[in-house]
């Protein structure tokens, strides 16, 4: 598979949350979605135990059924208070992008069911979720995670990151016959994109997010 010939720095600024531009229509090869999971096992785990597990679901009945869920809990966030569109009212400029996200949100709601592979990451949990922080387990799979997504942009696959699917987690383990002492972390929509290319997002500045030493 080509490679698009991205700096670092270009692939880590570049890779976007891909939602209407996702090609429902054009299936995404398995060995391609193999091939980003095989650069997301050189992530980093704790303890290296690489506990990590990675479900694929390219199944049509399958994907619109975690659809469903999905949209059964993107409508509950929608409505709430911390939803995109909610955000930042009183800021005109960051209201435009947010709308913008949530104009984008809404259409992925519509349509996860019908994006060609559905990708789900992961952790295995013996003894269950640690109490307190849990930093230590989650950070053992979301990096691989974003590793997977970024293998995906230099192929030029588009993803998005979204966890509301976890509403309904229990029920997509039964779904898909995940075990009990196996949780989900991520669900990540996979697929080819139109247009020609990502840009850099406008973040807040650097200064405003920086602490030297102290707070």
């Amino acid at each position: 598979m080509t490679i698009i010939p991205l700096s670092p720095d270009a692939l880590l600024t570049t890779t976007r949350s891909v939602r209407k531009r996702l090609d429902l229509t054009r299936p995404v090869p398995a060995e391609l979605v193999r091939e980003c999971l095989e650069v997301a096992l050189q992530a980093p785990s704790g303890s290296n135990r690489q506990g990590w597990h990675w479900v694929v679901v390219s199944d049509p009945e399958l994907r619109a059924a975690i659809g469903g869920y999905y949209r059964r809990s993107f409508a509950a966030y929608r409505t709430s208070g911390g939803s995109a569109g909610s955000l930042f009212k009183d800021d005109p400029a960051r209201a435009a992008t947010q709308q913008r996200v949530s104009d984008s949100a809404d259409y992925l709601s519509e349509h996860m069911g019908d994006v060609p592979v559905l990708v789900l990451g992961c952790i295995h949990t013996p003894g269950g979720l640690p109490e307190g922080n849990q930093a230590g387990l989650w950070g053992s799979l979301l990096p691989a995670a974003w590793s997977y997504m970024l293998a995906a942009r230099a192929r030029g696959l588009g993803t998005a990151w979204t966890s509301l699917h976890l509403a309904y987690e229990n029920e997509i383990s039964e779904l898909l016959g995940i075990p009990a002492d196996v949780r989900q972390g991520v669900l990540i929509p996979t697929a080819y994109y139109t247009g020609e290319t990502f840009k850099r997002a406008h973040r807040q500045p650097l200064d405003e997010v920086l602490h030297l030493d102290r707070w």
